[in-house]
């Protein structure tokens, strides 16, 4: 899988900037390991099921929502409870909105324990965050490779490592044309928390 750059370079893929902006150290190393430990002791995670064919398992990650209400979300055919936004979270979401101009309303945190935990490929086009979502991803942690694949082409595969205090907003058509995945790891992985802010439609 070819490496992913968003500099300028002439030996990398370049990833358009319309669908992809990207912040290295978006925050610094000592905000970046609080907001990990506090989310890792703190947040009230839960591993989830999903159908898969004919059975129904546990999804590979732990998770917890964060959002505006303590109403319920619906995203893809599914409702969920959020809580109520922390100081340290809100902050956050207050620091990426100022940075980038966009509104989020809500927060998927996701906890890759290890390198056993993943995300399959697949693309964020849920009817409840319109049809040309902007996805502001913030990752804690392991570093892991990000993954990108053509929906329509799968030859074309590129990969990104979003390191500890990353940026990574996902905009355009991006969902429309490309899945992306967190794919397991045989390497010795140590927990890695990706916040995800949208911006969903409330019931």
């Amino acid at each position: 899988m070819d490496q992913l750059s968003l500099f300028n370079s002439d030996e990398f893929f370049q990833f358009p900037k319309e669908l992809l902006e990207y912040t290295e150290h978006f925050l610094s190393e000592k905000e970046a390991t609080e907001l990990k430990e506090i989310l890792l002791h703190q947040a009230p995670w839960k591993q989830r099921t999903q159908k898969m064919y004919d059975k129904t398992v546990l999804t590979p990650r732990l998770t917890a929502w964060y959002g505006d209400s303590s109403k319920l979300y619906q995203l893809g055919g599914n409702e969920f409870n959020v809580n109520q936004w922390t100081p340290e979270l809100l902050s956050l979401k207050q620091k990426i909105e100022e940075s980038s101009g966009y509104e989020f309303n809500s927060v998927l945190l996701n906890l890759y324990r290890d390198g056993n935990d993943s995300v399959a490929w697949h693309r964020d086009k849920e009817s409840e965050l319109g049809n040309r979502p902007v996805i502001a991803s913030v990752s804690l942690g392991q570093a892991r490779n990000f993954d990108f694949r053509k929906v329509d082409d799968h030859r074309q595969k590129y990969s990104l490592v979003l390191p500890h205090g990353s940026l990574l907003i996902m905009k355009g058509d991006l969902q429309v044309n490309w899945e992306h995945r967190i794919a397991k790891s045989s390497k010795p992985m140590k927990p890695r928390i990706n916040l995800t802010f949208r911006l969903i439609r409330e019931i």
